[in-house]
């Protein structure tokens, strides 16, 4: 029986990227004959013609469902959304706008058959100098607070087997610490190096106050999780 995945990518106002993202995900699969795969597009809030251009895909498209937020609630919300209503045993997560490449999802699959979580990092980033002077403060001082060893949280090309969804808190900034969740779990964790397109379609979401300063004030939260993190195992349950 084929092994199922769901791909999950949150959009905002990025009605150009979406069609094509969803033919590049298509022609992915179609090379991997032993996975069966599902696309949970979310729509947060968009004030363009994402909507419309999601909905379009899934009427042509039985594999692709497409999920609407009634308000625009960040990147964070969409992605526990869509991760919630994924119906896979492996999941891969994807920015919507073209510049994580889904012709890596093959290494990320590759990686999960040992690994409960793949984060990938960004080896040549193509962004502008702001994001990635930014992003490289952000993380310094991440190693710093929290010291989860993963060197581009930023990424949104991710994978991870079902049952690290439970883990995943869903609070504004999550998708930058979802790595370090993984490993408060006691889930095992493997970086990933990724291609990284620069945009062609569309504007960035992110810059100095949302990527960087609300990076950091995220920080303390997740430093003050780490210390009253608790798991714990069910006899008779499946690890996996």
């Amino acid at each position: 029986m084929a092994v199922t995945v769901s791909v999950v990518v949150p959009f905002y106002n990025e009605e150009e990227n979406a069609p094509l993202l969803a033919e590049k995900i298509e022609h992915v699969f179609e090379a991997l004959p032993d996975y069966a795969y599902e696309c949970v597009f979310v729509n947060d809030g968009s004030v363009d013609a994402t909507r419309a251009a999601l909905d379009a895909l899934a009427a042509r498209n039985p594999r692709i469902r497409a999920i609407h937020l009634r308000q625009n609630r960040g990147q964070s919300a969409a992605l526990v959304a869509g991760l919630r209503r994924a119906t896979g045993d492996l999941l891969v997560t994807l920015d919507g706008d073209l510049q994580n490449d889904p012709a890596d999802i093959p290494a990320i699959l590759a990686l999960l058959a040992d690994h409960d979580c793949v984060c990938g990092y960004r080896a040549n980033r193509r962004d502008t100098v702001t994001k990635r002077v930014s992003s490289r403060l952000a993380n310094a001082v991440r190693q710093w607070a929290i010291g989860d060893g993963l060197r581009d949280t930023g990424c949104g090309l991710k994978g991870f087997r079902r049952k690290c969804v439970e883990h995943i808190l869903p609070f504004n900034g999550v998708h930058r610490f979802i790595g370090a969740l993984m490993r408060m779990a006691g889930c095992s964790v493997v970086e990933c190096p990724v291609r990284h397109h620069p945009r062609v379609h569309g504007k960035s979401k992110y810059g100095i106050h949302n990527r960087l300063w609300r990076g950091i004030y995220d920080l303390f939260g997740v430093r003050w999780l780490q210390r009253r993190y608790v798991t714990f195992e069910v006899e008779g349950e499946d690890s996996r």
